[in-house]
């Protein structure tokens, strides 16, 4: 009887833990990462946040969105595809720029630095993890 309990508390803490990081399934562990939590974005399951993290970057990079005094006069437009993690520290790195011209990556490199620090930094198995995101930002003088 003490063994039946024993398992049966056990079940109960894995589905509970799989719940949020990840899947039990035929005595095989799949964990998932956990997005970031973008500062504001705390409260709500994982699907919520990450939805609200989602508007909130969009939000960020269009409030911030500047287009270059020179290559606007130029008609220089362009897609700029910016690589960037998240770190353990909840601090953005950018890994990798390209697509237009360097002052169209300037400005979005700029853009995506300009972001806050993040509440919490992106989780695996509890414990924090590195989350990269790749994002595109057009440049269009509408010219």
């Amino acid at each position: 009887m003490k063994q039946l309990l024993i398992i049966l508390c056990l079940l109960a803490a894995t589905n509970g833990f799989a719940q949020e990081w990840g899947n039990f399934d035929k005595n095989k562990l799949t964990m998932k990462e956990l997005a970031p939590i973008w500062p504001g974005c705390e409260k709500g399951n994982a699907a919520q946040r990450d939805n609200c993290f989602n508007t909130q970057l969009a939000t960020h990079i269009a409030k911030n969105f500047r287009y270059p005094a020179e290559e606007y006069k130029k008609n220089i437009q362009g897609r700029v595809v910016v690589t960037f993690i998240v770190n353990t520290e909840g601090v953005i790195e950018i890994k990798k720029i390209t697509g237009g011209n360097e002052g169209l990556q300037a400005e979005a490199k700029r853009n995506i630095m300009s972001m806050p620090k993040m509440a919490k930094p992106g989780m695996l198995a509890g414990k924090p993890k590195a989350i990269e995101y790749t994002v595109p930002i057009t440049f269009k003088t509408g010219k």
